[in-house]
């Protein structure tokens, strides 16, 4: 029997151990940031450890970081946090990619733009859509800050192989509908576990249609349906954004290994999804978590049990209304999802020669400082601005409440980022997952309208 994609990989790394068993991991990559590494690097110290692979470790800032001054850090546990990891980084031996530096940036925007990131690697990282970096065809997963001390010290990681979901997605996307919506659309039909115990590959015309950036986005929220796991084969489109990069020195070395990293026509997968997105609605969430959202088109549902009578109540809606009954108060662009070179473009392109609303606070916030100077010289900053946004700095900002960027309590927010949870944009915040096309058109008309009628 054939091999998928992510048995390839995955056997390619086993250092010990039976299938069906923990099995040990070599782990190509290690990504780091100031919030889950600080225990981690002190673990070591106190076991008198080095650091096993600090050239296969990176660092980069971005959770707690200011998007205004980014040198004024008022709040004294972000502080900490931040100046810990550049003392780690310097008595360890780690390269940071520092505050104000040309790379910084969100860590999973900085692993693929520096080349870091490459098909068949094993990639981890101390943040739960470190899965992004499956786009390229690599094994990227979440780990806890025990595992991330147990990566320090052995470059290693025990872990049991899933089963094999294959995510199989035909037709070609409707005008103002992407891949954004792909992922809600499936995380809303299917919910937020059905992915728990797989390894996901997306899969299908669709997804080879589709750029690096959009492929990422889609996998960069396979954790919200449950997934650790998740790939796509890497295949010209992955090619030719990985070379010429900084890090992708190897590239001439490994593309014929690359281009092995497919499913096997016979290879089995446990579970198969089949999704058409030829109809595929813009997706708007109502409730507090990825799985409560609905199309554009769609009224919200009835309520059927407690959590979604108790998400009413937190978002203030009720079941029978819309999407575009939703008084908002705020629109962000940014986070690790959807703050890239071609969101900011799709959205800049909506926003062009209008006015953000009156009752909107709209803020864009670039993944990273590439992403910042690209959109500059492109002149998207002055188009923002004009408009009546907020043009800040990298980093993860109103994507959680970590950092000074925070929706204020009770009020709505269209937002490009990945999770909805009470809290997750501040106390008493009411998140609403959307495309950056969607929130741009909230943004000027200060709700909810159908983008499929602003797009051209």
């Amino acid at each position: 029997m054939g091999r998928t994609l992510f048995d390839k990989v995955w056997n390619k790394h086993v250092l010990h151990g039976n299938e069906g068993e923990p099995q040990l991991l070599y782990i190509d990559l290690h990504l780091i940031h100031e919030v889950t590494s600080p225990q981690a690097f002190e673990g070591l110290r106190i076991q008198n450890r080095s650091l096993r692979r600090p050239d296969l470790t990176f660092a980069t800032l971005d959770h707690n970081v200011p998007t205004i001054d980014i040198f004024n850090i008022k709040d004294e546990i972000a502080n900490k946090q931040i100046t810990t990891l550049q003392k780690n980084a310097k008595d360890f031996g780690v390269h940071i990619f520092d505050m104000g530096s040309d790379e910084q940036g969100i860590v999973h925007m900085v692993g693929p733009e520096t080349g870091l990131t490459q098909p068949g690697k094993t990639i981890v990282c101390g943040d739960s859509h470190t899965a992004t970096h499956g786009a390229f065809g690599a094994i990227a997963f979440g780990i806890g800050t025990s595992e991330v001390e147990h990566v320090f010290a052995t470059q290693t990681l025990w872990q049991t192989k899933p089963k094999n979901l294959k995510i199989e997605i035909n037709g070609k996307l409707p005008t103002g509908v992407y891949a954004k919506d792909i992922i809600l659309y499936l995380i809303n039909q299917y919910g937020v576990d059905f992915g728990t115990g797989y390894a996901l590959e997306f899969t299908g015309e669709t997804i080879k249609s589709l750029s690096m950036e959009a492929r990422m986005t889609i996998c960069n929220m396979a954790i919200e349906a449950g997934a650790k796991y998740d790939m796509m084969q890497p295949d010209k489109t992955t090619f030719e954004y990985v070379k010429g990069r900084p890090y992708a020195t190897n590239f001439d070395q490994s593309i014929d290994w690359w281009q092995t990293l497919y499913s096997d026509e016979d290879a089995y997968f446990d579970k198969v999804i089949e999704l058409d997105v030829s109809n595929l609605e813009p997706q708007v969430t109502w409730g507090t978590n990825p799985e409560m959202g609905v199309n554009f088109s769609s009224p919200f549902p009835e309520i059927k049990d407690s959590n979604d009578e108790r998400a009413y109540n937190y978002m203030g809606l009720k079941p029978g209304q819309k999407a575009e009954d939703i008084e908002l108060g705020y629109v962000f662009l940014g986070s690790c999802t959807n703050a890239r070179l071609s969101d900011l473009v799709e959205a800049s392109h909506i926003v062009k020669g209008n006015k953000v609303h009156p009752n909107i606070t709209a803020i864009v916030v670039p993944g990273s400082r590439t992403v910042k100077k690209e959109a500059e010289a492109l002149g998207l900053d002055v188009i923002f601005k004009e408009a009546g946004f907020e043009w800040r700095e990298p980093g993860c900002s109103m994507c959680l409440g970590m950092n000074p960027d925070q929706v204020p309590e009770g009020v709505h927010c269209a937002s490009t980022s990945n999770r909805n949870f009470e809290g997750r944009q501040g106390k008493g915040a009411r998140t609403h997952l959307v495309s950056p096309a969607m929130a741009a058109a909230a943004a000027i008309n200060g709700k909810f309208v159908d983008v499929r009628k602003v797009v051209v």
